[in-house]
């Protein structure tokens, strides 16, 4: 059998050639990844740099497709479904980590004396109350802040509305699709306190980021629109700015690389993998105490270098919580 997989995705190179050892491994860069390439491989593995469409799959052979990502709006599951082709995404693989950073940005920004978040204990909206949302909410309330949580489909927590008009800060951990693309808009935004914080850390396309532009209002983005050719007027205004790295910790890419693997055992009938050894032990991320403005300091310098500073970023150790 042949996989074919983004070769930025560690861990999973390692183990598959130490113990699927008749597998056709074939890595590639995302911009390698294109119809000829996957024709004859069973299995395709990929991130959101990838669009697996009809385009791509239309006459090969792939029977699987992973992505080691919790999103999979890059995906066309209509027409793998469609198309008889297994698909899988890994919710919760990097839930804790997303959790980490929206903690130490509500802390850097504190510490630059954001007016209303400086005032004792602010009030923290959360949009989303799955694998990463809960996570949020139980830290924010280990933190001291109020919590008000909306999540309709989950029948949890009060109308979006009424999060708008509460909250000190608002962080949106949702999935992209047509119930929530642009939830964040200039109606929502008008509802919103004077100077209320947004977050995004979900996915771009959430927040419509030129409403939040005119709004005034302090925001933190580390999902884009348009990635990775993003906005640099909306880059430029930002309080805090990244570039899609939230979850980009050890454990978080472990996670993904391990349920990927699973998957792919079960479907084709392999040997289980387990202990998956590390590749980037001696190149640990950044997080001491200011590392999301040392990110965002280093992307608004290099607005153009979003794709490569992305790709170059060390992954942080994860937290122990």
């Amino acid at each position: 059998m042949r996989i074919v997989c983004d070769q930025y995705i560690p861990f999973i190179a390692e183990a598959v050639r130490r113990e699927w050892t008749e597998v056709d491994f074939c890595p590639m860069k995302p911009e390698q990844i294109d119809a000829e390439s996957v024709r004859e491989a069973d299995v395709l593995i990929v991130r959101t740099r990838t669009k697996v469409n009809e385009e791509l799959l239309r006459g090969s052979a792939v029977r699987l497709v992973c992505t080691a990502t919790i999103g999979f709006d890059h995906l066309d599951t209509a027409y793998c479904e469609a198309q008889g082709i297994h698909w899988m995404s890994c919710p919760g693989c990097n839930a804790q980590a997303v959790c980490d950073y929206i903690e130490e940005a509500i802390k850097e920004i504190s510490n630059q004396k954001f007016e209303i978040i400086s005032h004792q204990s602010p009030t923290i909206g959360v949009v989303g109350v799955g694998h990463v949302g809960s996570l949020v909410a139980k830290m924010a309330v280990r933190k001291g802040l109020r919590v008000i949580l909306n999540d309709p489909p989950k029948g949890i927590g009060v109308s979006l509305d009424e999060l708008a008009q509460e909250s000190d800060i608002i962080t949106f951990h949702v999935p992209l699709d047509k119930s929530t693309y642009h939830m964040c808009d200039e109606a929502f935004l008008a509802k919103c306190k004077p100077g209320a914080l947004i977050i995004n850390a979900a996915r771009g396309g959430v927040v419509d980021e030129m409403a939040l532009l005119r709004s005034g209002h302090p925001y933190i983005l580390d999902t884009w629109e348009n990635e990775p050719d993003i906005n640099a007027e909306v880059l430029k205004n930002a309080a805090l700015a990244s570039m899609h790295i939230a979850g980009y910790s050890v454990e978080g890419k472990r996670n993904a690389s391990q349920m990927c693997l699973d998957e792919i055992a079960e479907s084709f009938h392999l040997p289980k993998i387990s202990n998956l050894q590390s590749p980037i032990s001696n190149n640990k991320g950044d997080s001491a105490p200011g590392w999301i403005s040392r990110i965002s300091e280093s992307l608004k310098a290099h607005p153009t270098s979003f794709e490569a500073l992305r790709k170059s970023y060390p992954l942080r150790e994860g937290s122990a919580r």
